[in-house]
């Protein structure tokens, strides 16, 4: 019998529940017993929807109040010394105040400590908090939630498959606070906590454990690869009889097959998307004890499967070991897909044709089924009808006019180098931008965004719902903008920016904009912690139909002397952050969207705009995961950018921004974007970002290391933020440096911001002096 396996899924609720609990506590509105209520809630109804799917392997410990990386440092007692001033608050089953202070910071109650680091979960657009380790680190059994969630469930009626994080991949995803050693050596430390983890599990009855270790899927050392083998030699003896799965994702196994087939666990599962050319090397390797789980059902995109392809795959793998040693799965987790496809009945922005293409993570639990009853070949009416649907919808993708545009399909083949290329190299337009703002050293902005107030995000409803005109909401937009212009010149920035009061997301604004984009009422997907967001999708030829920011960015300009920067987001961050067509290479979707960002360039610059800021926070996010794959992808992403940005004049100052990323082994591809000014994410590594910036490569541009960290609530003060250029200053020449926060400031509160901000400036002013 072939088995229907779930990774995980989506924790954030249908129409956001969990983030607006979250939210509600952080603010003290609610009660921790809400809270763990409103979770309750939600974990149960996906226990139920999977159970009514026909899942037979359903996952628990896949829900996150924010991060699985964070519940996991903190069920094994990876808690930083910074957080011992909490520690007194911590309890066995979930200590929230500690939690969120791991993930936030925390600054009330005579206590001020930052947040843990955060960054991309591989070539996702999730965050996950980075696991701070020291060298004589000590792990301890700190929290119970994987055990109280498989009892929740099982009080519930439902028997589910706990997940963990798998203890290499734990450890290769966090960061070495201290020289001296390496984090994988931990592994002999962090052993027994599993291995107590599995004993707890096999006293409450479980019958199976998925472990994720997608570094599997990666480039790994000789030195780790071997460890798997000694490490899953004793998680097998501690399971007890437990069934263990471990789960790799988001690529193929390649040089680790052998390794892998040969652990000694009960199932192994692949990702048959990302890598679906491995299964006929898999299934030469596999021994006779092995299952395999098939990720054939998208787990990272929405749309729908196509029923034959996956078959195809099925039926080999069935001819090859038997039904029994089968299992149908989604190649990842559900997490990055949105709920319920029901949910959406907006035909004006999602046409009905390419709604019918589209599969949610509801949706994907009936394909995984539907895959398992047609491939066990006795086959239901009801199933072989959507059979019947899936092909036509497969069909009616492939043939529809609304996706293929010839003018914009031309356009992009006639790209050529030049169109890739400033005019004057940097050193010439640096004078020539000098000569024209007069900016001062270290000079200061910020990355785009203010608050979005709920006023900001009512008026935006109420515009929607037809409740004001049009004519009210742009005054109200006017207004808010001329406050932020004003609150600027009274800091005393020296680059401004609008505000972005108008946008409702920096990919879903330029979305709308642009023709072959549709969008969802509830796509919601989390980004981190309480941040979702509502990727559009993609689906056809992309081109932009007319201005899309110059309106709010000259009448921003109109109201001050000092420079005011258009935003823009750049062609890869407009891809990576949507859901993309897969009906065509990736490169040839990112080039026709470059060339709608450079047509709002020149109409920006044409307006008076001289400061352009075209954002690629997802530029590192989309580098491939082998290394053998990055170059190519660096090669068309680079060139993506430039063809947006090259054809302006030499004082028209380009700026990008990028948050989260490593850089270290794509600097000189960072450096080849060739952006007047990039700015970056840094204060939550304390600067250690920045050392890419100046290592044996120099990098040649202007930089803004960010000073403050915009996703936590504590605002920094001046000594901090001056310190932080300090050590910036030490390793990046000081006429090369610009002042600003890590990341737009959308999602701050105006007292806090401005707090902030005054202090940022007066930090500039300092290193002036000095």
């Amino acid at each position: 019998m072939l088995l229907t396996n779930n990774l995980g899924y989506p924790r954030v609720g249908a129409f956001r529940e969990l983030k607006k609990a979250n939210e509600a506590y952080w603010a003290k509105k609610i009660s921790a017993e809400e809270l763990l209520d409103a979770a309750k809630q939600i974990r149960e109804g996906n226990w139920k929807t999977q159970k009514d799917a026909g899942i037979d392997l359903i996952p628990s410990n896949d829900f996150s109040f924010y991060d699985q990386v964070l519940d996991l440092s903190l069920t094994v007692g990876a808690i930083p010394a910074r957080y011992n001033s909490l520690l007194n608050k911590i309890d066995r089953n979930y200590n929230l105040d500690l939690y969120f202070a791991m993930a936030r910071g925390f600054q009330q109650e005579g206590v001020d400590v930052t947040a843990m680091e955060m960054t991309k979960w591989f070539d996702t657009n999730y965050h996950y908090i980075v696991p701070e380790f020291t060298k004589n680190q000590e792990f301890k059994l700190t929290s119970e939630k994987f055990l109280n969630e498989y009892n929740e469930a099982k009080a519930s009626g439902i028997e589910t498959k706990p997940v963990l994080i798998g203890p290499i991949t734990y450890l290769l995803l966090g960061k070495e606070k201290e020289a001296g050693f390496d984090r994988i050596d931990l592994i002999e430390n962090l052993i027994p906590v599993y291995e107590q983890i599995l004993g707890k599990l096999a006293e409450a009855g479980a019958q199976y454990v998925q472990i994720d270790e997608p570094f599997l899927a990666l480039d790994i050392d000789n030195k780790t690869r071997a460890l798997y083998q000694t490490v899953f030699e004793k998680l097998s003896a501690a399971a007890k009889g437990i069934k263990l799965i471990v789960a790799t994702y988001f690529e193929a196994l390649r040089d680790n097959e052998e390794t892998a087939v040969n652990l000694p666990v009960h199932a192994l599962h692949l990702d048959l998307v990302r890598g679906e050319n491995q299964l006929d090397t898999v299934l030469a390797k596999i021994p006779a004890s092995l299952t395999l789980s098939l990720g054939v059902v998208e787990g990272r995109n929405i749309w729908k499967n196509d029923y034959e392809k996956s078959l195809g795959q099925i039926k080999k793998a069935v001819d090859a070991l038997g039904k029994d040693r089968v299992w149908i799965a989604p190649s990842s987790s559900l997490l990055h897909v949105p709920f319920d496809l029901d949910n959406e009945d907006n035909e004006e922005s999602l046409p009905k044709e390419v709604k019918n293409w589209l599969a949610f993570a509801k949706q994907k639990l009936a394909e995984v089924k539907d895959l398992a009853i047609l491939a066990e070949g006795e086959v239901d009416a009801k199933t072989a009808e959507r059979f019947e649907a899936n092909k036509a919808a497969a069909e009616s993708r492939r043939t529809s006019p609304l996706i293929h545009k010839p003018e914009v399909k031309e356009r992009t083949a006639n790209i050529t180098d030049d169109d890739a290329t400033r005019t004057s190299p940097f050193a010439n337009r640096k004078a020539a931008q000098q000569a024209k703002f007069n900016l001062p050293a270290f000079a200061t902005t910020t990355i785009g965004s203010f608050p979005q107030t709920k006023d900001v995000r009512k008026w935006r409803a109420d515009l929607k719902k037809g409740s004001i005109t049009q004519e009210q909401y742009d005054k109200e937009i006017a207004e808010e903008t001329e406050r932020t212009i004003r609150l600027q010149e009274q800091l005393d920035i020296d680059v401004l920016v609008h505000g972005e009061f108008e946008r409702n997301d920096m990919v879903e604004y330029f979305g709308e904009q642009l023709a072959g984009y549709a969008f969802t009422k509830n796509g919601w997907v989390q980004s981190y912690g309480s941040r979702c967001v509502k990727p559009p999708v993609i689906y056809g030829d992309v081109y932009r139909p007319a201005d899309m920011t110059v309106r709010w960015s000259a009448y921003a300009q109109s109201l001050t002397n000092r420079p005011v920067k258009g935003m823009l987001t750049g062609p890869v961050t407009i891809l990576q952050w949507s859901f993309v067509r897969n009906d065509q290479p990736r490169s040839t979707t990112t080039y026709q969207i470059a060339l709608a960002i450079l047509d709002e360039v020149q109409a920006l610059e044409k307006s008076g705009i001289k400061i352009i800021q075209i954002d690629e926070p997802a530029i590192r996010e989309g580098l491939p995961l082998r290394k053998a794959d990055q170059q190519d992808y660096l090669n068309w992403a680079v060139r993506a950018f430039r063809v947006s940005s090259s054809n302006v004049d030499d004082d028209t100052q380009i700026h990008t921004h990028m948050c989260y990323s490593e850089f270290n082994d794509i600097i000189e591809d960072i450096a080849a974007m060739d952006a007047d000014v990039i700015t970056i994410e840094t204060s939550r590594s304390q600067m250690e970002l920045l050392d890419a910036f100046a290592g044996d490569f120099k990098y040649p541009n202007d930089i803004g290391p960010g000073v403050y960290d915009i996703h936590s609530p504590r605002v920094p003060s001046t000594d901090e933020m001056v310190n932080l250029l300090r050590k910036a200053k030490a390793v990046v020449p000081a006429e090369q440096l610009w002042v600003n926060p890590d990341c737009g400031l959308k999602t701050r509160a105006w007292p806090e911001t401005k707090a902030a901000l005054e202090s940022m400036v007066e930090a500039a002013k300092i290193l002036r002096a000095e």
